[in-house]
């Protein structure tokens, strides 16, 4: 058994030591939310955060976040409002497809607590998160957006 705490509920699961801490959230936990793109730790469309920084879920074994904090998707809004950088995407229509926007809008969320104030070129460094659809026109404006958004929430 594997304990982790997931979106701030702790969880046992029996499975291998090595099996990608995506497919324990999709297919134990049953948190659709984080997405399988690429299998390889490349796309970013399977991020989350482990200990609030941006991990790439596919990647990662999910010994390596035992009793570790993860936060998916599901877990990023508070019971209140969805996360500014959730409600920046719906204001400036981020997603055209949406597929890869979970794990878009959780390496975001990680930024901005890094970087509150992130210059083009930070957005560009520590965003690399590959869309299909190519919505990148938008990604930067609601990046910024939702720095905004942040501050006049603190």
């Amino acid at each position: 058994m594997i304990e982790l705490e997931v979106n701030g509920t702790r969880h046992a699961v029996d499975v291998e030591p090595q099996m990608p801490l995506l497919w324990v959230l999709r297919d134990e936990l049953r948190l659709l939310g984080t997405k399988f793109g690429c299998g390889a730790g490349l796309c970013g469309a399977c991020t989350v955060h482990v200990e609030g920084r941006a991990t790439r879920s596919c990647s990662v074994p999910v010994s390596a976040v035992a009793g570790k904090a993860v936060t998916t998707i599901e877990g990023l809004p508070s019971r209140a409002a969805l996360h500014p950088v959730q409600q920046a995407w719906l204001d400036l229509q981020v997603p055209q497809c949406g597929y890869c926007q979970p794990g878009m809008i959780m390496a975001v969320a990680s930024l901005l607590a890094e970087k509150p104030h992130p210059t083009d070129d930070e957005i560009d460094a520590a965003i690399t998160n590959i869309c299909r659809c190519s919505t990148y026109a938008r990604v930067r404006p609601a990046i910024h957006a939702a720095a905004k958004l942040l501050i006049a929430k603190a």
